[in-house]
């Protein structure tokens, strides 16, 4: 089976392509004509450009969008839905054992 070749584009090739399908009057789709590339890679180019990534600012608003902020807040979550589970298993257990002391 052949492999497909992927074209590689330089950032400033896809910044511009970007910036130009966002000019008033262009829309993606004419870019995307113009350059030969589908539509889509221009949508995730923008996408890609949008995000915040380790060499741009990651506080916005006062909240940090770093990577290791993210994974402890990951984390975090996943300790506070262990234990939601355990206190729901405890609310049950002292319930059933408060009926039987009765």
């Amino acid at each position: 089976m052949a492999r497909k070749k992927y074209q590689h584009y330089t950032e400033e090739f896809r910044r511009e392509a970007v910036k130009r399908a966002g000019q008033p009057g262009n829309t993606a789709a004419s870019v995307a004509k113009e350059l030969g590339i589908h539509p889509g890679q221009i949508y995730n180019w923008k996408r890609q450009f949008n995000r915040l990534s380790e060499k741009q600012f990651n506080s916005l608003n006062g909240v940090d969008y770093s990577k290791s902020e993210s994974e402890e807040v990951r984390q975090l979550k996943r300790e506070r839905d262990a234990l939601k589970k355990e206190l729901e298993f405890l609310k049950k257990a002292a319930a059933y054992f408060a009926s039987q002391h009765e």
